[in-house]
Formats: structure tokens, C-alpha cells, sequence
């Protein structure tokens, strides 16, 4: 049982590597997004505030904000449907607290998975672990 665990572990991480060094020439990587952690149903990323982040008042742009919900919320899709193409269909965010610097992270979950639709949430956090933002959204599968 353990070794069939280590195994899946192996092949998932390798998978995300993979993933990850895809990203980096799309939308994801130019955002500068780095996955922390990622396992069935859950995954965590982060990216590094830069001054291309920032509004003029100098804090974290709401889009970039929605940027780093959507992409974790996407990263857990992924997970959840391998082979498959799926979208943001819907997605909604409360933006809670202002951050200007630092490293920003973003939880996400599934929550619900019907036959072609996935929801899931997802909470930005600063880097003294402020709630900055929450959100929802689901995400079609398409065929």
C-alpha cells in the first residue's frame, strides 16, 4: 500500500513538473506563478509581488489577484480531469485586504464535481497570512 502511494506521489510530481515547465511560456509563467503544493482535490500556489503587479496606488492589482485564484483553481481541474479540456465558466471574488509586497498565496479546492462542471474555492493570503481575497468559480468540461 505505502509503495503504491510513494509511486503515485512520484508520478504526480513529475507530472506537475512537467506542467509547470510548460506554464512557463503561457500566461502563468509571464504572471510568475510557482506551485507550492498540489495533491487531489487541493492545490497551493504563490507568486512574488512586483512592481508589475501593482495598481497605481501602488497595492496588488485586482486582476492579478483574480490571476492567482483562477490559476489554482484551474491547477486542481487539471488534477481532477488528466485528459480532458476544461474552462473557467463562471467565477466570483471578494476582495477582502489591500497587500503592496511580499509573497502572495492562493489555496484552492474542489468543492463539487457534477458530470461536466467542477466548482471549487479559493482564499489569497498575504504574507503575514491576511485573508486578502475569496473566491469561487466553476469550470466546464469540454468535449
Amino acid at each position: 500500500m505505502k509503495e503504491q502511494w510513494f509511486k503515485e506521489q512520484a508520478d504526480q510530481s513529475g507530472s506537475l513538473m512537467r506542467l509547470g515547465e510548460d506554464a512557463k511560456t503561457t500566461f502563468w509563467g509571464y504572471i510568475g506563478c510557482e506551485v507550492v503544493r498540489a495533491e487531489k482535490g487541493k492545490a497551493v500556489i504563490c507568486l512574488e509581488v512586483r512592481p508589475h503587479h501593482l495598481n497605481l496606488f501602488g497595492l496588488v492589482h485586482g486582476g492579478v489577484i483574480a490571476t492567482l485564484i483562477d490559476n489554482a483553481m484551474g491547477l486542481v481541474v487539471v488534477q481532477s480531469c488528466p485528459d480532458e479540456k476544461t474552462v473557467t465558466a463562471q467565477m466570483n471574488i471578494n476582495y477582502l485586504k489591500s497587500e503592496s509586497a511580499g509573497i502572495i498565496t492562493c489555496e484552492a479546492e474542489l468543492i463539487h464535481r457534477a458530470n461536466r462542471t467542477l466548482t471549487l474555492q479559493g482564499s489569497v493570503f498575504g504574507d503575514e497570512g491576511d485573508l486578502l481575497a475569496w473566491g469561487s468559480g466553476s469550470f466546464r468540461r469540454i468535449k
